[in-house]
């Protein structure tokens, strides 16, 4: 059947439709299309030549139904779809096609809603007059102001394919960066999860029968034992009022943490985590470096470098450092200087850094340091599991500790009772 896409704009909601037609010659023809509304998608294949004969759902369900379905097709793209753009940009130019002509090639492949929708308005934004690196800047939402910015540099150096495979190589570390953090933050999480679970099964389970026969004895309690039969109270009969505790505190941290004060905070917080959180600042300068590399390198100005980089690192505590060092390049001082008054690098990367200003090789320093960092992170990321479970086990172990204590002390008490009464 044809093949037709459906223009959305970014952000709507779009459900998936199949459709009967027939083209100018009468031929009967039939798919399926992502659109707006069925009276979008009829005007669509009209102007396309197609009379609509029929449109329906492609798949049964209710309206909330299509509408989730629309929600969840119209999600951003991610660094995959980013990635696969420059990689497949970066071969079409280096083959001599024109730009336009090359976007209409990749949206006949890109899934992505939003992507697809971008690529439209970046198409009819290129023939409309503008460049491209204008085209691709009224999309902040998909393309991120370092990536217009080198894309920039490369249409005015007529090194259009360098700026995109280079941009594929960044969004390929960026994804790769973000892995390893997800990596390093998954263990200590799903034991927590498993920890948290166990105490739950143990309050609400075991321990209310125990309480009762200790009660009917009459006989004073030690102290960890009140403390579990405590819990077990509050659990059981005010389990609505944690919930709603629970869900309150959850919902006041999350718009906290969406105010600057809170987000500086929050990121300034997790760089000072036990073992995970190391992980984090040298995955976040690993990212500066790699990022400055590019720029210098593709001719952006320095201090124009350290702009960009400031709103795409993903830490606003390490980007307010980072705007400090353009600060300080502005007033004139060597990028060591202002390096080693953020208090961030360490003695052996200022000295990197120090060498890379003398011998007029700063690009290469910083990529040697990106290479510094991103080693040290793979090494932690895989010895995190010998790193992190002896502390794991001193958790565990204290609150199972804590349970036995609490289910035993009284027991062993009146033991010895019996016994000495015997």
């Amino acid at each position: 059947g044809l093949r037709c896409h459906a223009r959305l704009r970014q952000g709507a909601r779009v459900v998936r439709f199949k459709y009967k037609g027939r083209d100018r010659r009468g031929q009967a023809l039939s798919g399926e299309v992502e659109a707006e509304s069925a009276d979008a998608l009829a005007g669509q294949l009209i102007n396309s030549g197609i009379t609509p004969v029929e449109i329906v759902p492609a798949q049964g369900g209710s309206e909330w139904l299509q509408t989730l379905r629309g929600s969840l097709a119209a999600q951003p793209p991610d660094l995959v779809d980013l990635m696969l753009f420059c990689r497949q940009m970066h071969t079409l130019m280096r083959a001599g096609i024109p730009i336009i002509r090359a976007l209409s090639a990749l949206a006949e492949s890109v899934r992505n809603p939003v992507m697809l929708n971008t690529l439209q308005e970046v198409s009819d934004s290129l023939e409309s007059g503008r460049d491209l690196a204008g085209s691709l800047a009224r999309h902040p939402a998909v393309f991120s102001p370092i990536f217009i910015s080198i894309i920039r540099v490369g249409e005015e150096s007529g090194r259009l394919d360098e700026a995109f495979i280079r941009l594929y190589h960044y969004l390929s570390f960026e994804k790769t960066t973000r892995d390893r953090v997800k990596v390093a933050a998954r263990y200590p999480f799903f034991v927590l999860i498993a920890v948290t679970v166990a105490i739950g099964v143990i309050v609400t389970v075991v321990v209310p029968p125990f309480a009762r026969i200790f009660e009917s004895l009459g006989a004073p309690l030690p102290l960890p034992t009140r403390i579990l039969i405590g819990m077990s109270d509050v659990v059981i009969n005010y389990w609505y009022l944690l919930g709603a505790a629970t869900a309150g505190l959850v919902m006041g941290a999350r718009a906290y943490l969406r105010t600057e004060s809170g987000r500086y905070r929050w990121d300034k917080l997790k760089l000072r985590l036990p073992v995970i959180g190391s992980i984090m600042l040298r995955s976040s300068l690993s990212r500066f470096a790699r990022a400055f590399d590019m720029s210098f390198r593709s001719g952006v100005p320095v201090v124009q470098a350290m702009t960009l980089i400031s709103r795409a690192v993903d830490n606003t505590y390490i980007a307010e450092r980072v705007v400090e060092m353009r600060n300080g390049i502005e007033r004139g001082d060597p990028l060591s200087r202002t390096a080693r008054t953020t208090g961030l690098f360490p003695p052996m990367v200022l000295q990197m850094l120090t060498v890379g200003e003398e011998t007029g090789s700063i690009d290469d320093m910083m990529k040697e340091v990106a290479d510094f960092y991103e080693r040290e992170v793979d090494y932690d990321v895989e010895n995190l599991s010998a790193t992190i479970e002896p502390l794991l086990i001193v958790a565990v172990g204290g609150v199972v500790l804590l349970m036995a204590l609490g289910v035993f002390l009284p027991m062993w008490d009146m033991y010895g009772l019996m016994s000495g009464g015997g």
